[in-house]
């Protein structure tokens, strides 16, 4: 099939979309412009299920969905445990009680929160320098993952050598690239003009825009599926989300040449892969929020109640929504694989990752809805770009230069630095998105590697009070060196980046022990300030029995036990979320009705015991 250049009416609707953003940040220019606070975390006066909105918009991006319809493709109902790789269930660690703890710090980024938790010793100096590389780090490296999922994305509906043959010298391995850099500019435009107001607003009208694709969409998939037909193409165990020790997949036929996508991916052991994922996916989460968008969003609402409500609100909103528009994109695509099978073939192997575009770009999508849908997916790319940059500005603002060189910096200076600082990393990213190989490779290394060197260091820091700033600063570095090092290891660059997530987690756990007692405890008013504003349950009881001292009222928190009872429940819950949307696009009714159940039953025990209980 021939690459398809879009109607009108779609290009019509792109530019109305792209225009609103234009709008939006010229709009919001000056209530965002008032000081830092304002610029950063939109003076937190943004109610909690618009942050809420604006969070799950931001997670609805262009390449993350790009990856899950290739992954639903190949493996069916068992892709639902594949995205625990993130791990996607932080957010229910987060609604359960992190959220409410990061949120009374009273902090503005993460490295900010470094200085309420250690103070102001040289270590803690250390460790505020070491989790803002680290942000940054990240932050550029999921612009750039989602750089490189938007060229690959619309340089099927807009050929740039067709177009534009002026630029027919550009190698065609860097095409994807050249669009890239254009819709970039229009999420850098908006979120540097009006900040977190810009992105909130801007991520309301994408989710609406999705919403109504991914409507849309489901029903098309719906309405072509001959279900028996379908699976009588199907293998064994793709309508299931049960597995053995093996993933027992084998795919014949015309989709015979999948088995070495699954070889390449490395989850034919699937109890292994699972095991993994789950326990990588329990640490990171009780670890607490990365210093990216989602942390950003967090410290922007009113109160810790709201931060909780905000980050339960994003699972309800996101993944029902966003898994409709999945499983008919990756329905549509198997049934059409014949007829889509040249325009997703790169160098003789189906590239998976091409699939969403193939089959928005395929008439069964009617004019109008194809561009309702490109417009709601570049504002996916623009919204996770535009919140992620936010996120690296604050940390590179707030944290180095406001905190090192410009203490007395005022509204109109800290504006411009945003606006500087911004330009840099976007420029920065797009070399990095250059330089990547795809997707998968970015998603991989970050999530099973550079976030691997983040876990030991910051579940300590919420739940051990001896835990100090050498610690910190220690357990980090030992597991960001292994982190950029183990991908270049010729024996151990073979595997995923998962597989040698122990590895990295040994080496940050020796730093963390090695750091904490190397050194002094930290200064008894620091700790005492910390636990009195978070209250954390954990091995703090020196110091709440000084706190105690000092406040005879002080209640400790007990909720340890129920708590972990609502993560278990919220887990099941948020995966029946994921789980029944697919099997209503798959028309298995009954195992949608099952999920329906859990669904209900879960929701009526995460009110009693979670939503009734909320405090700040």
């Amino acid at each position: 099939m021939d690459q398809t250049f879009l109607t009108t009416i779609d290009v019509l609707i792109i530019a109305a979309y792209l225009g609103l953003l234009i709008f939006i940040g010229f709009y919001l220019k000056r209530r965002a412009s008032r000081n830092l606070q304002s610029y950063l975390l939109g003076g937190k006066s943004i109610p909690w299920y618009m942050l809420g909105l604006s969070n799950a918009s931001g997670m609805f991006d262009i390449s993350g969905t790009v990856w899950l319809v290739a992954i639903t493709v190949i493996y069916g109902l068992k892709s639902i445990y594949i995205p625990w790789l993130w791990p996607v269930f932080n957010q229910i660690f987060l609604m359960m009680y992190l959220s409410a703890w990061l949120r009374r710090s009273e902090c503005t980024t993460g490295a900010e929160w470094i200085g309420f938790r250690f103070g102001k010793d040289k270590g803690a100096v250390t460790s505020h320098w070491i989790i803002v590389l680290f942000a940054i780090l990240v932050c550029l490296s999921m612009l750039a993952y989602g750089f490189i999922g938007m060229g690959k994305f619309i340089e099927i509906f807009l050929p740039l050598k067709t177009l534009f043959p002026a630029l027919a010298f550009i190698p065609e391995a860097y095409v994807p690239h050249v669009w890239g850099i254009t819709f970039t500019l229009f999420a850098v435009f908006y979120a540097l003009m009006g900040g977190m107001l810009s992105i909130v607003w801007a991520d309301v009208a994408q989710y609406v825009i999705m919403t109504l694709a991914s409507l849309a969409i489901a029903v098309i998939a719906m309405l072509h599926l001959d279900i028996i037909e379908f699976s009588s193409w199907m293998p064994q165990g793709w309508f299931s989300p049960g597995f053995g020790w093996t993933l027992e997949l084998d795919w014949t036929g015309k989709f015979a040449e999948f088995n070495s996508k699954i070889q390449s991916d490395g989850y034919q052991i699937f109890s292994l892969f699972f095991g993994m994922v789950l326990l990588k996916g329990i640490l990171a989460s009780i670890a607490g929020p990365a210093p990216t968008y989602d942390m950003q969003k967090i410290l922007s609402t009113k109160s810790p109640s709201e931060a909780a409500k905000m980050s339960g609100f994003v699972s309800v909103i996101l993944m029902p929504v966003r898994y409709l528009m999945i499983a008919g994109i990756s329905v549509i695509g198997l049934i059409l694989f014949d007829q889509i099978r040249e325009q997703i073939t790169v160098g003789g192997m189906v590239d998976f990752e091409l699939v969403l575009p193939a089959v928005v770009s395929h008439e069964w999508i009617p004019a109008g809805l194809t561009g309702l849908i490109l417009a709601g997916l570049l504002a996916a790319f623009m919204s996770t770009f535009a919140g992620t940059l936010n996120a690296a500005q604050a940390y590179i603002v707030n944290d180095i230069y406001i905190k090192y060189f410009k203490p007395e910096a005022s509204p109109k200076q800290s504006t411009r630095a945003n606006i500087i600082v911004g330009l840099v990393v976007v420029i920065v990213s797009i070399g990095f998105g250059v330089v990547a190989q795809d997707v998968n490779t970015v998603l991989q290394w970050v999530t099973g590697a550079l976030y691997g060197s983040y876990i030991a260091a910051n579940i300590l820091k919420w739940h051990w009070w001896r835990f100090n700033s050498k610690g910190f600063a220690w357990g980090m570095a030992g597991g960001m060196i292994p982190a950029l090092v183990l991908p270049y290891v010729p024996v151990i660059n073979t595997v995923l980046p998962l597989y040698y997530f122990p590895i990295i987690l040994i080496f940050s756990v020796i730093g963390c022990i090695w750091g904490t007692y190397s050194a002094p405890a930290t200064e008894t008013g620091v700790l005492k300030n910390f636990y009195f504003k978070t209250r954390p349950w954990g091995f703090w009881k020196p110091i709440h029995d000084m706190v105690v001292a000092e406040n005879p009222g002080f209640r400790k928190n007990t909720a340890f036990r129920r708590d972990m009872f609502n993560v278990a429940t919220g887990i099941v819950w948020q995966t029946s979320l994921v789980a029944a949307p697919i099997f209503l696009v798959l028309k298995q009714f009954r195992s949608f009705a099952i999920a329906a159940v859990i669904i209900a039953i879960t929701a009526i025990l995460l009110k009693k015991n979670w939503y009734n209980k909320l405090e700040d």
